[in-house]
């Protein structure tokens, strides 16, 4: 009998350890009125508003800047009346992701997709061109750049978005696309960081 309420003692001890790990990380935080605690940063969501300034030197017919590391594209209004922040795909290797300064030379509304080149290079049973639908990779809006063979672009596979997957351009969800494709202009600046 002494054996047994041993265990039981033993065992009630060990829950109450356990429990008070457990609710260690609450205790951590602190109390109302403490100090707050230090930061530590997670990679749950790198979103964060960006001020247009870091990057560009005037907002003249709005401005578009993709980040590639958070993976997110971010728009400003020439007037900064409006600021969008979407999450985008970004290029699946650094061979492929170019940076820098760039302008839309063409916006296109039901996109032909064509692959690239080095696509076919890579991969040569992709087809020589898919017309504009649902299985279109650059899905329902395409704002054409300067630079031969990038866009920003909508996308039919979702899956993509928020990851290192293109070829080089910059996907977004289709309905961001479209929202993006109304507010940016041809000529409006865009800049991958």
């Amino acid at each position: 009998m002494t054996q047994r309420r041993f265990d039981r003692r033993g065992m009630l001890v060990t829950g109450a350890a356990m429990l008070g790990s457990l609710a260690s990380p609450a205790l951590a935080q602190g109390l109302p009125g403490d100090t707050p605690p230090v930061t530590v940063r997670r990679n749950a969501s790198s979103f964060r508003t960006l001020v247009w300034q870091d990057h560009f030197e005037t907002l003249e017919g709005g401005a578009i800047l993709a980040d590639t590391t958070s993976r997110a594209v971010h728009y400003w209004s020439e007037d900064e009346s409006i600021y969008r922040l979407y999450p985008s795909s970004v290029p699946m290797s650094e061979d492929l992701t170019r940076r820098g300064l760039t302008r839309v030379v063409r916006k296109v509304v039901g996109p032909t997709w064509r692959p690239t080149p080095s696509m076919k290079e890579r991969d040569p049973s992709l087809p020589d061109v898919v017309g504009p639908g649902p299985d279109n990779p650059l899905g329902s809006h395409a704002l054409y750049l300067a630079w031969q063979f990038y866009r920003v672009h909508g996308t039919h596979d979702t899956r993509k978005i928020g990851r290192r997957s293109s070829s080089g351009c910059i996907g977004l969800y289709n309905e961001d696309i479209a929202e993006l494709f109304e507010m940016a202009e041809v000529g409006t600046q865009v800049r991958l960081v």
